[in-house]
């Protein structure tokens, strides 16, 4: 059996390089958004210890959240300390604790089988629900290139790399570090079609 090292080290390798790619494509952030991410940036811990099959999948992408947002980072928790984020394997859809999720605070992501039976990619399952704890809802029906447009876009679509208006939402959400007014919202998401 592979070591689940050796499958995060390839998601994020396999992010990277969506990102890059996706990223020389995509329209910039808005100036104010860029600008006020030089302000302190907000770590979120995320614990994925009862995920197990999907590290590959949550490593890219985390990594396709941290490589486009620059005021909140996403890093996994040390064994035994407490993470913001738990994100567990189910046999259900997919679902999540709408956001955004603050330091100390507590969200839930469901990384649901059903999907990936149904033909979802784990990548974009995993990037999507990450977008609900950052705070963004669900913009369904919608476009391959809206990553919150979820099952919607279809079995097909493989995109993980949030678009502007979704960093945009992500960098205003955190734009003033742990200061920001903004409380999670608490809601549970059900990404099912």
């Amino acid at each position: 059996m592979l070591d689940s090292r050796w499958f995060k080290a390839a998601g994020v390798a396999a992010a990277i390089t969506l990102a890059a790619a996706t990223a020389s494509h995509a329209a910039p952030a808005p100036a104010s958004a860029a600008t006020e991410s030089t302000a302190a940036v907000v770590t979120l811990r995320y614990d994925d210890s009862r995920a197990g099959g999907w590290e590959a999948a949550i490593a890219a992408g985390v990594a396709s959240w941290n490589a486009n947002v620059g005021n909140v980072k996403l890093v996994e928790a040390a064994p035994g300390t407490r993470a913001e984020i738990q994100i567990v394997a189910t046999g259900g859809w997919p679902q999540a604790t709408l956001g955004p999720v603050r330091p100390g605070g507590q969200a839930r992501v469901e990384l649901g089988s059903q999907a990936v039976a149904q033909g979802h990619d784990k990548t974009r399952i995993a990037a999507h629900e990450l977008g609900h704890s950052l705070g963004l809802p669900d913009t369904k029906p919608g476009p391959c290139s809206q990553l919150m447009s979820g099952s919607s876009a279809g079995t097909s679509c493989t995109n993980a790399v949030p678009n502007a208006t979704e960093r945009s939402r992500v960098e205003y959400a955190y734009a003033r570090g742990l200061a920001s007014p903004a409380p999670a919202d608490g809601r549970l998401l059900v990404d099912a079609p």
